[in-house]
């Protein structure tokens, strides 16, 4: 069995480049007292030598982890694996490390989480919540860990945000469903504790109501937002023989998840009309068209600079953000 390999240690860089100890860590911390000429040459041995630097002990000197948590929901969702994705692109780019959680939209999970955040020292928090109550909302503030909500929010809260404008959202898809000659739409939308799902149903019916049709609540179902659970809502009304011509879905996945089951139960689903909110599209090379409403500008980007504002100390308050949104058409298929 070969022996274990020893830890590369800034004395060994500083034997093997002849400059003190003290020279060798100014350098490899990139301070302005050491010439670049200098730093190239013990960075460069650094890395011939495999030297990795000690986090933990850096964070203990500094206060700092440069660390930021990232709790999100069901991550079988492709949505939020994208957020994931810009999240730490920004990160990466700031300096700073994440720490990914599947919190699967359940509070007891969710607030595992957050204490494992706490206990790893992040720096600051991305969260987007469960919703069930504002129990863990209450611990994340406990925490004193700086933090930004990210695609939902909590009413009559002081809490930073970032959040699509899910109302206009939820109207322009199923203005755009109407505008498909849609009259009896299906909405499978989330729980009505999630924040956007409430939302985006009162866009839905408004676009109703201006056009002038009824909001029908036998055509609204609140279902799960987990994968998997909107085929269990469609399989009820399918089952229930409900007619519709048009579906608006929660999300992508959801909607996804219909045309599965549309073509399960022999439905042609490629002559009806269907909406979903997140562009995961654009974001995958998925071979299926499908009109969806997403924000101008990426929420997962903002949060980022939101709470690094935090982190930095450059933003005076907490900022809470509705960006505006658009609406994606990838060849709707009625005419």
């Amino acid at each position: 069995m070969p022996a274990p390999v020893r830890k590369v240690r800034l004395r060994d860089i500083a034997e093997a480049t002849g400059f003190s100890i003290n020279t060798v860590s100014h350098a490899l911390k990139g301070l302005p007292d050491i010439s670049a000429a200098t730093r190239a040459v013990i960075r460069a041995k650094a890395r011939e030598m495999g030297y990795i630097a000690d986090s933990v002990a850096g964070s203990l000197r500094s206060g700092r982890t440069r660390t930021v948590a990232v709790i999100l929901g069901d991550m079988a969702n492709p949505h939020f694996g994208l957020w994931v994705r810009a999240i730490e692109t920004e990160a990466f780019a700031a300096g700073y490390s994440t720490l990914v959680m599947n919190a699967a939209e359940d509070e007891t999970v969710e607030r595992a989480a957050i204490r494992t955040a706490a206990g790893k020292r992040v720096d600051g928090l991305i969260l987007c919540p469960a919703q069930q109550t504002r129990d863990n909302l209450a611990l994340v503030r406990q925490t004193g860990i700086p933090y930004v909500l990210v695609g939902r929010r909590f009413e009559d809260d002081t809490s930073p945000y970032v959040v699509p404008d899910d109302g206009r959202s939820g109207f322009l898809a199923t203005r755009h469903l109407l505008e498909r000659r849609c009259q009896h739409i299906l909405m499978l939308n989330g729980p009505a504790w999630i924040s956007s799902a409430r939302e985006r149903q009162q866009g839905y019916c408004r676009a109703l109501t201006e056009a002038g049709l009824p909001c029908d609540p036998r055509l609204i179902r609140h279902g799960g937002v987990k994968s998997g659970q909107a085929r269990a809502a469609l399989e009820q009304v399918l089952a229930e023989q409900l007619p519709f011509d048009g579906i608006l879905a929660f999300s992508d996945l959801m909607a996804l998840e219909a045309m599965a089951c549309l073509r399960q139960h022999g439905r042609n689903w490629q002559t009806l009309p269907l909406a979903g909110f997140d562009d995961v599209l654009s974001g995958l090379a998925l071979p299926v068209d499908l009109t969806s409403v997403r924000a101008q500008e990426s929420v997962a980007t903002r949060a980022f600079h939101n709470l690094a504002a935090q982190m930095d100390k450059h933003a005076d308050s907490p900022v809470q953000t509705v960006l505006d949104v658009v609406l994606i058409e990838h060849r709707s298929k009625k005419t």
